[in-house]
């Protein structure tokens, strides 16, 4: 049972990023992925001390490791995809950078009308901008 339990954990901590990235919460930084992982690495540890603890109870010797060793590479396919991959990503060249001033642009609202940046600017006194990464 036990071994089912960390291949779910590892399994719902992998696929489970698509879900998670959608709120700004955790896209920044999975950490509920990272809780899902360590559920899985803390039923690994007690499913491993079990199958080798007590042997003749226990007939998962050859099941057990194997669910590990898939645990453990899912784990580290996450692991090196956000810290290292997602890393690699070059920076955006024509993105303003902090205190520059943007660009001119026209884009349509909700309603469909089209609002532009001098229009925005004119009717306050100071407008945030928000620009995203759009590589995800």
């Amino acid at each position: 049972m036990v071994a089912l339990d960390r291949v779910f954990f590892e399994l719902a901590g992998f696929f489970s990023y698509t879900f998670f990235a959608q709120f700004p919460i955790t896209r920044d930084f999975p950490w509920a992925n990272l809780l899902l992982f360590a559920a899985g690495g803390i039923c690994l540890v007690v499913g491993l001390f079990r199958a080798f603890g007590n042997a003749r109870a226990y007939r998962g010797k050859i099941f057990g490791p194997i669910l590990s060793t898939l645990a453990i590479l899912i784990f580290g396919l996450f692991s090196y995809v956000l810290f290292y991959e997602l890393r690699q990503v070059p920076p955006s060249t024509g993105a303003p950078r902090v205190g520059q001033k943007a660009p001119e642009f026209t884009l349509s609202d909700q309603d469909g009308r089209d609002v532009s940046l001098r229009d925005l600017g004119s009717k306050s006194k100071a407008v945030a901008l928000i620009f995203y990464r759009g590589f995800w």
